[in-house]
């Protein structure tokens, strides 16, 4: 939606109507194709293809919560991207890892990031950690046409609740359904053997320093057995985004801190090739 600059100069009619705090609400109302899952695509036969991300991992730790993603996508068998961003912040306190159709899932981050704008310009205050995990769910069911042709987006959301006092992870499935996750959790392609590691390094007195080496050690193991999940890469200086939430806000790793924590699990793992578990057989 545009406004006519080149006759009155004014905007249209739309934006100056008093309305929902939702932006989701006011673009259906106005503009309604605008929406990634109001879209009509032409038919097709069979999947379409399109890049793929894979793998969103998030852990708690005592005063925060750390949300990272692996950078490569794929198209079928072959590597689309190898140094694409999946994890993004939704605000100030909390973040968004995408897994999915890459594109569509991109699209949905931006529009979950202006819903959460629009509303507290709106109403002059936050929602809720819980309001924004239910609002994400909206946004994830209304693209559910889009999913039965295989363009599925099936986030990973992650954020610090001022009211609760601690870092709190939601994952979704593709009609949006929501589940609090306690702990540490995992989505996409590499999530099976994302979540093994974690189950075995978790622990709930982690410091955050140990949570992001937990989380950078399991998108490792998800690439040593998933042929989607890209492992760091070195020669490329490629490493994942490893991002932290605390009572602070919002902070995702420089690159350097990323390497050094990527680098570290890589000696451990040429010193035991096969985990921890060799040295005590």
């Amino acid at each position: 939606m545009e406004a006519n600059t080149r006759s009155t100069g004014r905007l249209p009619a739309a934006f100056l109507t008093p309305g929902s705090s939702s932006f989701m609400d006011f673009l259906s109302e106005h503009q309604p194709e605008l929406l990634p899952g109001k879209r009509q695509l032409p038919p097709v036969q069979g999947v379409i293809e399109a890049p793929h991300g894979t793998t969103i991992v998030a852990t708690t730790f005592p005063g925060g919560v750390v949300l990272a993603g692996d950078r490569r996508a794929t198209m079928g068998n072959v590597i689309a991207q190898r140094d694409i961003e999946k994890v993004f912040p939704a605000d100030e306190y909390s973040a968004v890892g995408i897994a999915g159709t890459a594109g569509i899932a991109v699209e949905m981050v931006k529009l979950f990031q202006l819903e959460l704008e629009h509303f507290e310009k709106v109403e002059g205050a936050q929602l809720s950690l819980e309001g924004k995990a239910n609002r994400l769910s909206t946004m994830i069911r209304s693209n559910l046409g889009m999913a039965m042709q295989g363009l599925a987006v099936v986030p990973l959301f992650a954020g610090y609740d001022l009211d609760r006092e601690k870092g709190r992870i939601f994952s979704y499935d593709v009609t949006g359904g929501r589940s609090e996750e306690h702990g540490f959790a995992a989505t996409g392609s590499g999530s099976i053997f994302a979540r093994g590691a974690m189950k075995k390094l978790f622990r709930e007195d982690l410091s955050e320093a140990e949570a992001t080496t937990l989380v950078v050690q399991a998108l490792y193991d998800a690439a040593d057995d998933d042929s989607a999940t890209g492992g760091p890469d070195v020669a490329r200086r490629i490493y994942p985004i490893v991002t932290v939430i605390t009572e602070d806000g919002f902070r995702r790793l420089t690159d350097d801190e990323a390497s050094e924590i990527a680098r570290s699990v890589l000696q451990r793992r040429l010193e035991q090739p096969d985990g921890p578990r060799a040295a005590l057989l």
